[in-house]
């Protein structure tokens, strides 16, 4: 069976609810969420930012918004 190509992780710095966070993500994820926040009229950080409010407690920012963009 063939391996999966590695992809690299494009790490990005927000500001959210008063303090520096980063999150690393697999381009394809930037892509969708990036895209999702233009149709919406909105910023990427606007996107971001919600997706970390409503995140269930113990979640990793990055895993939430990975679920948040599958689901767009």
């Amino acid at each position: 069976m063939p391996s999966s190509p590695v992809t690299s992780l494009i790490k990005r710095s927000f500001s959210l609810a008063g303090h520096r966070t980063s999150v690393a993500l697999e381009p394809a994820f930037w892509n969708a969420l990036e895209c999702a926040a233009q149709a919406a009229g909105g910023t990427l950080l606007e996107v971001v930012a919600a997706v970390d409010a409503e995140r269930v407690p113990g979640q990793s920012l990055a895993s939430a918004l990975r679920v948040w963009a599958l689901g767009k």
